[in-house]
């Protein structure tokens, strides 16, 4: 099968040792960092503009947006390791409990993480006196960009990557992924299905809500943003988990669902159903947010 040989990128960006002391920057904690900063600068954009807000009233003040920020992350890592642990793996960390909090040892579910944010949202607002639907879209207006860079350092370090294929650009990914293909003889080509994400929840996302925001006032109208990223989020993952490889544990019969998921290459992905009800709620969130009446 012909394809892209994969990049020969390092996940590492550079590592020390120091007596016996060893650290290493990876591509995927700098693309998060990186992406955190760069999300937190668009809303802190939006938030210093008052025009651009329902009555000249933006949601909160930027210091405010810097305090939430520690609630997101909080919210991220707890409920992503906690998602992945209970949805990806159950059996596993049912009887080993005390491993969830080792994040080192990988594995985080990102609608587990998305559920950890609406919390953290839902509490800081609810402190804070602040009005739900701005905090909300807030945080929806600064996500894209850590999905975008999220997403290119899932292609650098090879992982979750896509179904077979003799697409031209198909990727010959290294290690399991060459020599999991079923009836090829050989390296096979892969969907490179992190960069269909990161094309579609990362940069699409990300100029659609800077037109939305700053061009077509879009924050005058509460929850439009979280409803737009619900629904967008929900039809890209919904899409492109029709080529990005199953999850081991969840392929025939036998998976924690008890649902024949993946038969024959046809069957939902646990991806699917997570994104089947953010794509309910993203219609019915905009619906709502559409109703209100016309902004000033």
């Amino acid at each position: 099968m012909n394809g892209i040989p994969f990049p020969e990128i390092s996940p590492e960006i550079f590592s020390i040792s120091l007596g016996g002391f060893e650290f290493a920057l990876r591509w995927y904690a700098l693309a998060y960092i990186v992406g955190i900063l760069l999300g937190w600068r668009l809303a802190v954009a939006a938030l210093r503009r008052p025009r651009l807000w329902a009555g000249d009233d933006p949601a909160m003040t930027p210091p405010e947006l810097e305090n939430l920020l520690s609630w997101i992350i909080l919210g991220i890592i707890g409920g992503g390791r906690l998602g992945y642990a209970l949805i990806y793996q159950p059996d596993y960390y049912l009887a080993r409990p005390w491993e969830i909090p080792f994040l080192w040892q990988g594995g985080m579910s990102f609608h587990g993480g998305f559920i950890g944010v609406i919390f953290a949202i839902l509490i800081f607002a609810r402190r804070h006196k602040l009005p739900l639907g701005g905090v909300a879209d807030t945080i929806a207006l600064a996500t894209p960009p850590a999905i975008l860079l999220g997403r290119i350092s899932n292609f650098i370090n090879a992982e979750l990557w896509g179904r077979p294929t003799d697409l031209p650009w198909g990727v010959i990914f290294p290690g399991e992924a060459a020599q999991d293909c079923a009836g090829i003889v050989g390296a096979c080509a892969r969907h490179p299905s992190q960069l269909y994400e990161a094309g579609i929840e990362g940069l699409f996302l990300l100029v659609l809500f800077t037109l939305m925001a700053f061009r077509w006032g879009a924050l005058k109208r509460p929850w439009l943003l979280s409803g737009t990223f619900f629904l967008v989020y929900g039809i890209g993952r919904f899409l492109v988990e029709f080529v990005r490889q199953p999850d081991a544990q969840f392929v025939g019969p036998g998976n924690p669902l008890g649902l024949a998921l993946h038969v024959d290459g046809w069957g939902l992905t646990m991806g699917q159903l997570l994104s089947l009800p953010m794509i309910f709620a993203g219609l019915a969130v905009i619906a709502a947010a559409r109703r209100q009446a016309q902004p000033a």
